[in-house]
């Protein structure tokens, strides 16, 4: 039994209740909310439902929820979270707000019929979802973005008794009941069945993963819904909102499970390349590439609960619901990430300034297991072992042979963690010296996985050009930097060389055309 919110939504649907200047009101409704968008406010109803995961039954309930909401995302959006009022029915039985902005009921013999959560309005042109659908998001906007979320990450709660095996398990049996309850989705069983039992063959593989990880911290209190659609950008910057408020189980989770409903939701819009930039960034800035093993369940897994999120939502005829073709495509995706594509490993080597990190953001999206290739930058990795953000410039002695070689090496434990994991690798460095390019194939050698080394070779005033307009980079190189390489002799090379200075589209273009080479396991 629920409650009967049909007064509250049509008073939160009238342009009286509001005040004056209120000429109209704009209803969208989701399978659990209704929000009415009124002047420069916005108004949150929770909807009196009840599913396995989520009680919202009565008045009650829905006032905790409420208030948890309004703490919750006040961690990461407190300028657009501002209070929760309740609607009350007065003496004459209409509708009315119980609060003015003070917070001081109206009349004592009010009965509070429902709670709102008040917030700031933004124009949905902000939202990422609306920037990601009209355009490749911009790369400094996805850098910001990832540095949100993982400043967010390191600041959550733990929760070392949460995101146990059990849980993940759960998830898997309630996400097929709610996939077989979606009968307007017209999911087929075969792939409703075929999904919980490899998601619960992942499971078990990763199960002892999951429980070190939880030992070491990495369960948090994170944001739990962190899709694309709660994600605005305000002043130019990121802002992580409308987090899971109603579990605190469902979102004490591991941080890569938080980040995998991002880029499960960026791929699904057709971004590849952005969920891919994401992924890496992040990983760039924790290291937390230990959990790589797990991500492709985590995706899945999230990829699921939005296609039963939107068959839900077609159930109830809701008017902002999308059709049942979307519905089958996040359960077609949830598949088809639980079947990746085999590793291999790609090395992009040649002097700075010819475009290997160019080249690399290029192909990563399109290598292995989703969300792509992790990409491995001598650069990036520099700069971690000094403890500094990829942008920050390194004195001389940080390019010292002894740092070199601890780069190098970390560049090769990457690739063989990343690989381990089912995913393809990208190692981008000068690699000027024979032997280092040797070390890099005999990693792949050792995995049994397909390798390629690609030589980006182009004129040396050329690239010396293009480091000298260099801006916001990870690599410290100078035009004295890449004239001092070119005087190196790299020794013998057997990677394929390409000409970096036909333009960045004609070197993707061969890279691609190499990849769809046979494979050589010979590591030349």
């Amino acid at each position: 039994m629920v409650d009967d919110q049909r007064d509250a939504i049509a008073f939160l649907s009238d342009p009286s209740s509001y005040g004056s200047g209120i000429g109209s009101v704009e209803h969208h409704a989701t399978h659990i909310s209704h929000v009415f968008l009124a002047g420069e406010r916005a108004y949150k109803l929770k909807r009196a439902v009840k599913y396995p995961y989520l009680d919202f039954s009565t008045v009650e309930l829905r006032h905790d929820f409420c208030e948890a909401e309004l703490a919750l995302n006040r961690r990461t959006a407190p300028e657009l979270y501002l209070e929760v009022r309740p609607i009350v029915r007065g003496v004459d039985g209409k509708p009315a707000w119980g609060a003015g902005p003070a917070g001081v009921r109206i009349n004592a013999n009010d009965t509070i019929i429902d709670w709102v959560v008040v917030m700031r309005r933004f124009d949905q042109d902000l939202l990422l979802s609306a920037i990601a659908k009209a355009d490749v998001p911009d790369r400094a906007l996805l850098f910001a973005l990832a540095a949100a979320i993982a400043s967010f990450h390191e600041a959550a709660p733990q929760r070392v008794e949460n995101g146990r095996f059990e849980a993940i398990e759960e998830t898997i049996g309630e996400n097929d009941t709610c996939l077989r309850a979606c009968g307007e989705a017209g999911f087929p069983d075969e792939k409703i069945g075929w999904l919980r039992d490899r998601s619960s063959e992942w499971l078990r593989r990763v199960g002892p993963l999951l429980d070190r990880r939880r030992l070491e911290g990495k369960v948090r209190r994170c944001h739990g819904d962190l899709h694309t659609r709660n994600i605005c950008i305000l002043d130019g910057k990121p802002v992580l909102f409308d987090c899971l408020e109603f579990s605190d189980e469902l979102a004490s989770i591991d941080v890569l499970y938080d980040l995998a409903f991002l880029l499960m939701d960026l791929a699904h819009l057709g971004r590849a390349e952005a969920a891919n930039l994401v992924f890496n960034r992040y990983l760039d800035l924790t290291g937390d590439d230990g959990g790589l093993p797990a991500l492709p369940l985590f995706i899945a897994l999230r990829a699921a609960i939005r296609a039963h999120v939107t068959g839900s939502a077609l159930q109830q005829a809701s008017p902002d619901s999308a059709g049942p073709a979307e519905a089958l495509a996040y359960l077609d995706e949830a598949c088809a990430v639980l079947e990746p594509a085999p590793p291999r490993l790609v090395a992009i080597g040649g002097l700075s300034g010819t475009g290997k990190s160019t080249l690399a953001a290029a192909l990563a999206p399109e290598l292995g297991a989703r969300p792509g290739a992790r990409i491995l930058r001598s650069d990036v990795i520099r700069k971690r072992l000094f403890g500094l953000a990829p942008e920050a410039r390194l004195p001389e002695a940080g390019y010292s042979t002894g740092t070199t070689e601890r780069v190098y090496a970390a560049l090769r434990d990457g690739a063989a963690r990343a690989l381990r994991a089912g995913f393809s690798a990208i190692i981008d460095a000068v690699a000027l010296r024979e032997d280092e390019r040797q070390a890099f194939a005999q990693v792949a050698r050792e995995l049994n996985v397909p390798f390629l080394g690609l030589w980006l070779e182009a004129p040396t005033e050329t690239i010396a050009a293009r480091v000298d307009t260099r801006r916001n980079d990870a690599s410290d190189a100078t035009r004295e930097v890449v004239e001092q390489q070119s005087r190196f002799d790299p020794g013998k090379l057997d990677w394929r060389r390409i000409d970096a200075g036909a333009g960045a589209t004609a070197v993707l273009a061969t890279a691609r055309r190499l990849l769809r080479r046979p494979v050589d396991r010979r590591g030349g």
